[in-house]
């Protein structure tokens, strides 16, 4: 038995850009809680979190690390997130594991490009928030200016829970406590700011506060505060240090006094079924239900093999559990159940709703995946989460002649560990590509595979993620007809194009009427149309957005076969293509680059002169500026060290994804020239 209840449980994830402190302020957590004896530091590569050898190597986390403790009677689960914008998958990926995302937000640099991503990938899950301030204890702050930012940004609802005192050496309590001293503000308007906050969600005990004042007992103010935070109407303000400890037994009576159970919190929305039989579906956090839980992440660990790491949303888990993988028909038997503490992987006897616990060695379980104890639960999948689009890329192949299946297992793994990881098989070019989000994404991985799995790759660029489309409707035609010795081939296909909005992906619809073709020869002539599709047209990239029609054809009653039908369904289609004024798309990003104020001419130059649009300049904290543009994504190679030329090392830049547009006619024509040389040669 667990020592434990669902009731007891408090799951969060830390969550921010780069160099906040979580690592450190999991360290200081467990320290303050009993749960660790000495203090370890990143700098010396001996934290909890940064176990594996490439973060201590590179000082900083690179992937999503779990603790747990005991603290106050209650369990709470941690997970400490990567905070640079080249491993956010990660913390994306474990939104759905927790009832509340703790934004951590260091005080030296105030909010970043990741800060306000993950706050709005949070809210797009109606997840509880909290900011953590970190850092209170450097020096020639403006905490004040800096939770000023924090409501113009984030909303007037983001409230201080706590203020520092004393220099940022300690943290004085605003919400149970009405009076005392403080660095800024008051603690007592702090307090009453909060008081009113929490009790609009309560009209008889706003009324019953209007009518005796702040003399309001804390068990009358949990139920509004737990709403509060569950629909947004209040992000608490905490301010830590995690270097000295400061306010972090403030910070951890938070977690257990006020944030929500697996009882409380938000529940995740799980979908049953597929297409217009899709529907909503709640899982109840009873441990007498089915067992309904989610493989937020997978592991591959050098010891125990791949460990699937799980969230119980529902229904109880024990040793010897027969469970089934998502559809799958055949379970599996849970023969060890673990919890996850850093690199260490305790065995435990039950998980109970609220839980995170994981199994090894089963190798059908991949991530976002549900696990179940009943066919009842079949076609249960979680609304997708939202990733970044992995846009960067290398084309990879073996080093060493005969370890091409060794890459190809290599790979896997790591695509199975990393959602903004991506693997190509272009049959053009005969290139195998691996994207990922930045070039620093792609070289760790590449460290990875040569470290972890003893495999060395040869890179070299590769073509940039273009698109084809049509840009007007069209119709094409082919006759498929091949006579040899034995049966003949035949089937004829026409076919008219529309071209769709952008992103719109692709459509496939029949308007053959009086059996022109047969019924049965239509998914082959789909089929077709999808192998033009992944193929190009013009210059040899997938295309999109656009609907085929096939509204005519013929068959023979002989010779008339599904490959006959595959060919002629391609060929009307490129046929039509041809007509449709098709045009290459190439990927727009956002960027936003930070770097010092002095230089901002400089970059606004260089970036015009990569076919960039800027959109704003903003002042960010000590002299940087923010600037924000967009791009093309061709234009950005040798980006990253030609910043650094012209900021002297201080710059960085974020890139995510925006939109495609047409390219240029000059570099369309040079696009399908060097594809047509391709094909010649």
């Amino acid at each position: 038995m667990v020592s434990y209840t669902t009731e007891s449980i408090r799951n969060i994830a830390l969550v921010g850009h780069g160099a906040a402190g979580k690592t450190t302020l999991v360290e200081s957590i467990l320290h303050q809680s009993g749960k660790l004896a000495a203090l370890g530091s990143v700098e010396k590569g001996n934290t909890v979190c940064d176990f594996d050898p490439q973060e201590k190597a590179h000082q900083h986390s690179l992937d999503a690390a779990l603790v747990n403790f005991d603290y106050q009677d209650m369990h709470i689960n941690l997970i400490d997130t990567p905070g640079f914008p080249d491993f956010l998958g990660q913390a994306i990926a474990v939104l759905p594991a927790v009832e509340t995302v703790a934004v951590v937000i260091n005080a030296q640099t105030g909010i970043e490009a990741v800060t306000q991503r993950m706050m709005e990938r949070a809210a797009e899950r109606r997840q509880c928030r909290m900011i953590i301030v970190n850092k209170i204890d450097a020096e020639n702050l403006d905490l004040p200016g800096l939770v000023e930012q924090i409501q113009e940004i984030f909303g007037r609802e983001c409230l201080p829970i706590n203020l520092p005192a004393n220099g940022g050496a300690s943290v004085v309590d605003c919400f149970f406590n009405p009076a005392g001293d403080s660095d800024f503000s008051s603690v007592a308007a702090t307090h009453s700011a909060l008081i009113d906050q929490v009790v609009e969600m309560d009209e008889d005990l706003m009324a019953l506060y209007l009518e005796q004042g702040e003399d309001l007992q804390a068990e009358q103010l949990h139920e509004p505060f737990e709403k509060a935070l569950r629909e947004g109407h209040l992000m608490p303000i905490c301010f830590v240090s995690a270097r000295t400890g400061a306010g972090v037994k403030e910070l951890l009576d938070v977690f257990v006094k006020l944030l929500p159970s697996p009882l409380e919190g938000n529940p995740e929305p799980f979908l049953k079924g597929e297409g217009e039989a899709l529907e909503e579906l709640r899982a109840s956090p009873d441990p007498q239900q089915h067992v309904v839980a989610h493989v937020f992440k997978v592991m591959i660990d050098p010891f125990v093999g791949k460990l699937g790491i799980f969230r119980i949303h529902q229904g109880t888990i024990t040793k010897d559990s027969q469970l089934l993988i998502g559809d799958g028909r055949k379970p599996f038997k849970v023969s060890h159940l673990f919890q996850i503490h850093g690199k260490e992987h305790p065995e435990i006897t039950m998980g109970i709703p609220g839980d995170l616990c994981a199994v090894a060695k089963v190798d059908d379980i991949h991530r976002d995946v549900v696990l179940h104890d009943s066919h009842e639960e079949d076609q249960i999948h979680l609304r997708p989460l939202r990733f970044l689009t992995p846009l960067f890329g290398l084309a990879i192949r073996a080093a060493t002649r005969g370890d091409e299946q060794k890459l190809s297992d290599t790979v896997n793994k790591l695509l199975e560990e990393d959602p903004c990881l991506t693997i190509e098989h272009n049959t053009h070019t005969k290139e195998t590509v691996l994207r990922g989000l930045s070039d620093l994404h792609l070289r760790i991985t590449l460290e990875k595979m040569q470290q972890r799995y003893n495999l060395q790759v040869e890179t070299k660029p590769p073509k940039i993620a273009y698109k084809e489309t049509v840009s007007q409707n069209a119709e094409g035609h082919h006759r498929h007809k091949k006579q040899t010795g034995g049966a003949g081939q035949f089937g004829e296909v026409f076919m008219r194009i529309e071209p769709l909005p952008r992103d719109a992906g692709f459509e496939f619809v029949s308007e053959v009427v009086g059996g022109t073709i047969p019924t049965s020869f239509l998914p082959a002539v789909e089929k077709g149309v999808r192998e033009a599709l992944q193929e190009g047209a013009i210059a040899g990239y997938p295309m999109q957005d656009v609907r085929a029609i096939a509204y005519d054809g013929k068959y023979h009653p002989v010779d008339s076969k599904e490959i006959a039908f595959i060919t002629a369904g391609r060929e009307a289609f490129l046929d039509a293509v041809s007509k449709a004024r098709p045009i290459i798309l190439e990927p727009i990003v956002n960027l936003e680059v930070r770097a010092p104020g002095d230089c901002v001419g400089a970059i606004t130059g260089d970036l015009s002169s990569r076919r960039g649009r800027i959109a704003g300049t903003d002042a960010g904290p000590r002299g940087m500026s923010i600037i924000k543009a967009q791009a093309p994504l061709a234009e950005l190679d040798g980006y990253e060290s030609q910043l650094k030329s012209m900021t002297g090392g201080h710059g960085s830049y974020d890139v995510e994804l925006s939109h495609y547009d047409p390219v240029p006619s000059d570099i369309q024509h040079k696009l399908q020239s060097a594809h047509q040389k391709q094909q010649e040669g």
